[in-house]
């Protein structure tokens, strides 16, 4: 199977440059300053799961040649359209796209370019992000790639074939038969924390500290989800008390993604996340005050970003 990564920033990095030591046939499509660095320096990774530098195959967009098997996509929401123009002349007929990106709006844009035939659905899970010298840091022992079928068999001839790919591979993989429920049990619970922590502008645990933080958190979370049944997708049992346990826990030092970009005055994806959950609610009738109230505080940020 023949891979091609989009980037190489930390998710991209960590799992494109961990399946490439796993023996899988993987290139990365660079800009021309972050290939000739990792064509110089080689790719980087320090992790809880062992260091490694590597060699893969660097290509920039001149330099693509033929179609690929499968074209990863791990970049932020507000850099969709530039990353499809740029992969465009990798994907053939055959070519499977997988976006591990996170909320669900993505999917609306690729089926429309790409055909929803050629888009698996995917998520990922870690901490991840570049150093001041472009290594790839995972920051922490979790890392874990789920995909799956989104139209068709879902044991399909392609998914079979990553996963027996992505086997050795030093982080969890699964092939998952109910990919899009999963998809939305990762937008329920990364829209809540991201709101929350972005809204209140600090971590679980300071919120839950508070006097009202614990049912702030609850009301939150069940706004998210209620707009999941109504999407069809209801959370599972064990999803909502697994999501429940980290976001009531006075002791959680856990912040989004989108907190820690915020805090550091850098693009966030608020229309993509907490902006899309809410509008999904109002399309379907499902009150999400909260929600709102959290996208209202970031498009403020946004306004603010750029007019400084």
């Amino acid at each position: 199977m023949r891979i091609l990564v989009l980037g190489a920033g930390g998710t991209g990095g960590y799992f494109g440059g961990r399946a490439f030591q796993a023996g899988a046939d993987v290139s990365f499509l660079l800009r021309p300053a972050r290939a000739q660095a990792l064509r110089e320096q080689g790719l980087r990774i320090r992790s809880p799961r062992g260091d490694a530098t590597l060699h893969p195959t660097i290509v920039t967009a001149d330099q693509l040649e033929g179609s690929y098997d499968l074209v990863l996509l791990s970049c932020k929401a507000y850099d969709l359209d530039s990353a499809i123009e740029a992969i465009m002349p990798a994907v053939g007929s055959q070519t499977a796209v997988l976006p591990i990106m996170n909320g669900v709006l993505q999917y609306d844009v690729l089926d429309r370019v790409f055909g929803a035939q050629r888009v698996l659905g995917g998520l990922c899970q870690i901490n991840a992000s570049l150093g001041t010298q472009g290594e790839v840091l995972h920051l922490g022992p979790a890392a874990s790639l789920i995909f799956g079928e989104r139209t068709g068999l879902p044991r399909s001839e392609r998914c079979v074939a990553l996963e027996a790919v992505l086997s050795d591979a030093a982080f969890s993989s699964r092939l998952s038969e109910q990919i899009y429920q999963d998809i939305w049990e990762k937008f329920v619970f990364l829209s809540s924390l991201a709101a929350a922590t972005c809204l209140m502008r600090g971590p679980v645990g300071k919120i839950c500290a508070t006097a009202d933080g614990v049912d702030f958190m609850h009301d939150l979370l069940r706004e998210a989800q209620r707009v999941a049944a109504a999407s069809g997708y209801a959370v599972r049992p064990e999803a909502d008390a697994l999501a429940v346990k980290v976001l009531t826990d006075p002791a959680q030092p856990m912040t989004a993604s989108m907190f820690r970009d915020l805090r550091q005055g850098l693009r966030v994806e608020a229309d993509h996340i907490v902006g899309d959950m809410a509008r999904r609610g109002a399309a379907l009738g499902v009150a999400t005050p909260l929600m709102r109230l959290a996208y209202t505080n970031l498009q403020v940020y946004q306004a603010t970003r750029e007019d400084a």
